[in-house]
């Protein structure tokens, strides 16, 4: 059951980042393009620190031995939220031209 506690650890940094990342994308929408291209380095930003936060507050269910890891499972978790949103981006671009 160990196992299981620690593969949720990383989908939740990854709904927390993306969440944040939709409010931050519609409060700066209408601001310059800039703040717009900095999402990707906010959410590995968000991404490593909630890594660490995680480390520390519930170790067990952290799947990290050492701080390091715990700032790379972080750091890839934020990065993945920008991923997925531009998976789901790309599909609703797609099907908006069929």
């Amino acid at each position: 059951m160990e196992n299981a506690v620690e593969i949720v650890t990383i989908p939740v940094i990854v709904a927390i980042v993306y969440g944040v990342m939709a409010v931050y994308r519609k409060l700066v929408a209408d601001k310059a393009a800039v703040w717009t291209s900095l999402i990707p380095v906010w959410a590995a930003i968000l991404g490593t620190v909630l890594g660490v936060v995680a480390f520390y507050l519930v170790p067990e269910c952290m799947p990290a031995e050492n701080i390091l890891m715990a700032v790379l499972i972080g750091l890839s978790s934020g990065l993945t939220a920008t991923g997925a949103d531009q998976i789901y981006r790309q599909i609703k671009k797609s099907d908006g031209e069929a």
